[in-house]
């Protein structure tokens, strides 16, 4: 598996993010130029693509990690809140400090506020009808809920013993009757399919017996899931585009570490960025809004406004970039990314 073209993959993918939030606090320069609005729609829903890629790629990974060495289910979930939680505890510090000073500004309710922080605080917005207080913070729940699952999944119907027709065979059908199960009801989680593409694409890269798409194939599925995924109001159609268009790029990239494709998802710039993926994923929204705030007496239109938008677009993402790098820093490559000494265990996890 190529690990350099996975880092790019994620870099490219909290840049999609940062689209969808810039575009959605840029809409006063917007407004007074129509090719410009249609334009940063477009861009605010490929956006929307970025977390599912983001689940295709943890899919891949957990599934691996669970497939290929037992562990006990304790020791893989303290794993698990020990990546997660610190970068997301000290943002969510921040916002609570924030929500204080700017009342405002806070998402915190009157009524009930403890019960709220605590509900943010497990993770539990997204699957449950809550307003997150850390914006992205809803892709979290659905990270959460597949970690408590899958080593069940795993354990329960012995995948380990299966042989790599068997357990395509049953990813396919529980992704079917998943969906098939979402469909009863109204915004429903859909975008919880995207693991299944990522456990597709371990079986494929692991049985080597597939070969890669080529490059050309890559970059036209990029394509279409991108144009897929700016579709409106036509969610399961959307989200069987993305399926296939992420499973098939990230088939390339792993396979074929020459590719055109893969080449560029290894690029530098890219592959650092993506490494600190996770604390810019948390703090961006938060730096975004700070930014726009001070902006908020800049009120143009017209051909100024497409200016601004276009301008100030690089340098809010400088930005970002700059503020995530001290919590990856100072949080994140400490605590949740350092190795700890290992134990004699009798099922040691990696």
């Amino acid at each position: 598996m190529n690990v350099r073209a996975m880092e790019g993959m994620r870099g490219f993918a909290v840049s999609l993010v940062f689209l969808t939030h810039y575009c959605s606090l840029s809409t006063a320069w917007t407004g007074g130029v129509p090719l410009l609005r249609d334009l940063a729609h477009v861009l605010h829903s490929l956006g929307n693509a970025g977390v599912d890629l983001f689940f295709v790629l943890s899919g891949y990974l957990i599934y691996k990690t669970l497939l290929t060495r037992e562990q006990r289910f304790s020791h893989f979930m303290a794993r698990r809140i020990k990546r997660i939680y610190p970068a997301f505890l000290v943002v969510f510090a921040i916002y609570c400090l924030m929500s204080f000073l700017l009342p405002q500004y806070s998402r915190i309710p009157a009524e009930a506020p403890l019960g709220y922080l605590f509900a943010n605080l497990l993770l539990l917005p997204g699957l449950f009808p809550i307003e997150p207080m850390i914006t992205v913070a809803w892709s979290l729940s659905y990270e959460m809920f597949f970690y408590l699952c899958l080593p069940m999944i795993v354990s329960g119907f012995g995948l380990r013993r299966m042989n790599v027709r068997q357990r395509v065979v049953g990813i396919g059908f529980a992704a079917i009757m998943l969906a098939a199960a979402l469909a009863q009801s109204e915004g429903a989680p859909l975008r919880m399919l995207m693991f299944f593409a990522g456990m597709l694409l371990h079986e494929a890269v692991a049985s080597r017996a597939v070969r890669p798409p080529g490059s050309d194939v890559a970059a036209l599925a990029l394509a279409l899931g991108l144009f897929g995924s700016a579709l409106d109001g036509i969610g399961y159609l959307k989200t069987g585009i993305l399926f296939a268009a992420f499973l098939v790029l990230c088939l390339d990239c792993f396979l074929n570490s020459r590719g055109r494709m893969a080449r560029i998802f290894s690029w530098t710039p890219l592959r650092w960025l993506g490494n600190m993926s996770y604390s810019y994923y948390l703090l961006h929204g938060l730096v975004l809004k700070a930014v726009f705030l001070l902006l908020g007496h800049m009120t143009m239109s017209g051909a100024y406004g497409a200016m601004a938008y276009i301008i100030m677009l690089p340098l809010c993402f400088g930005v970002t970039v700059l503020g995530s790098v001290v919590l990856f820093l100072a949080v994140e490559r400490p605590l949740s990314l350092q190795p700890t000494a290992r134990r004699a265990l009798p099922m040691q996890a990696s």
